[in-house]
């Protein structure tokens, strides 16, 4: 099975809009006819041909709700507190749009399309039967969506300042869709209260250990929800963390969406605040992971006796007075394979540099410290669209 079925859809879908137009309508050009599905990606190291990278601009700081302050440290409460509903700081932001354009360019320069969501004004304020909010921003394509194969999966999300960010992406989707690519929407939960736990005790680091340890969170099981980029793919597998916003509902709806052709594995950490999968355990190449050793996998040994080489990256080297409003320093590991021998990786990081070399992978070092402040490295300012690759097995 590969992508190369989608050009028979492609035509389908494209006949399907010429028949509803009139009878004056422009003949099929030939590279129309010929063309291949837009979107095809099965795994994370495939060679890489398009990309969409997310936008900072018009960033917002998230409303400080039980979602949000159970995904981010107390020592950036008062920051919530202070700047929820408003701006990220004006020069901070501009210094993270002007590396992520300079990332876009060197994608380029690399040989991969680049494109950009929509940008839009998240200050708005919106309210639905069930809450009341502003948005936050289109930065991070791989939190809301997944290409599975030739299927664009948009995820529902779990935080309420992130309801419409699908807005931002629907006109690439459309014009995705129109060339013959499949596309899902997962069922879009109301966040209502129930949502959450409204009174999810989050004092102190041990709390949340012990309240992850228990496989307690701050969503509930009250309606599916799901983040994208708590799945990571190695092609008829994929592997999931339950987290605090990826619940079972969401993991049982997307193995149930994926099923027979794919199977969904759920994984877990030693890990607080689990959120997003790819800066604690980010497949890098056939059979090839890694593994963040400060939140160790508990079913590591089934990928080693599968025959994988599991690789504890080193520490991250960025300082501790750098502002890290919604991640870790572990963002250093959330690496971009271009293929199996290139790596988008940070400029800054030379340690982990120096671990891919030895690995005998070339780095394309770019720094994007100010952009890593909005909560994403690499792998999270990106959805690769299309790698050039087929369905195969990795995990026996």
């Amino acid at each position: 099975m590969d992508c190369r079925v989608g050009r028979s859809v492609t035509r389908l879908v494209q006949n399907v809009f010429r028949s509803s137009s009139s009878a004056a309508a422009v003949k099929p050009r030939p590279q129309e006819e010929a063309e291949e599905c837009p979107v095809c990606a099965y795994n994370e190291w495939d060679t890489l041909e398009e990309v969409i990278v997310g936008r900072a601009e018009n960033a917002r700081v998230p409303p400080f709700t039980v979602e949000v302050k159970a995904n981010t440290y107390e020592k950036y409460w008062p920051f919530y507190q202070k700047y929820g509903g408003q701006t990220f700081p004006e020069e901070h932001l501009k210094k993270a749009i002007a590396e992520i354009e300079e990332m876009c360019n060197i994608l380029r320069h690399e040989g991969v399309a680049v494109r950009r969501p929509e940008p839009i004004d998240w200050s708005v304020e919106y309210k639905t039967p069930d809450f009341t909010s502003t948005g936050m921003y289109a930065a991070m394509p791989r939190d809301i969506l997944l290409v599975v194969g030739n299927e664009i999966i948009e995820a529902p999300m779990a935080w309420r300042a992130r309801f419409f960010e699908y807005r931002a992406y629907r006109p690439l989707i459309k014009e995705y869709f129109r060339r013959g690519a499949k596309w899902t929407t997962a069922p879009k939960p109301t966040m209502a209260d129930e949502l959450y736990d409204q009174d999810y005790p989050i004092r102190t680091v041990e709390d949340r250990h012990k309240l992850a340890a228990e496989g307690k969170f701050v969503t509930t099981e009250h309606e599916p929800c799901f983040d994208a980029a708590d799945f990571i793919r190695a092609g008829t597998d994929l592997f999931v963390q339950r987290s605090q916003v990826t619940n079972f509902m969401g993991i049982e709806w997307m193995r149930r969406h994926l099923a027979p052709t794919y199977k969904v594995h759920i994984i877990s950490f030693k890990d607080p605040n689990p959120m997003h999968i790819d800066a604690t355990f980010n497949i890098i190449g056939p059979g090839l992971v890694l593994s963040n050793p400060d939140r160790p996998c508990r079913q590591i040994e089934m990928f080693k006796k599968a025959g994988w080489t599991v690789v504890k990256p080193p520490m991250p080297l960025i300082p501790d007075d750098h502002p890290l409003w919604m991640s870790s320093k572990w963002l250093s590991m959330n690496v971009l394979m271009l293929d199996e021998k290139r790596v988008l990786v940070d400029a800054n990081e030379t340690t982990i540099q120096k671990m891919f070399e030895n690995l005998g992978i070339k780095t394309i070092k770019v720094s994007i410290r100010h952009a890593n402040s909005l909560g994403g490295g690499f792998h999270c300012w990106t959805t690769d669209v299309r790698r050039r690759g087929t369905l195969q097995s990795y995990f026996h």
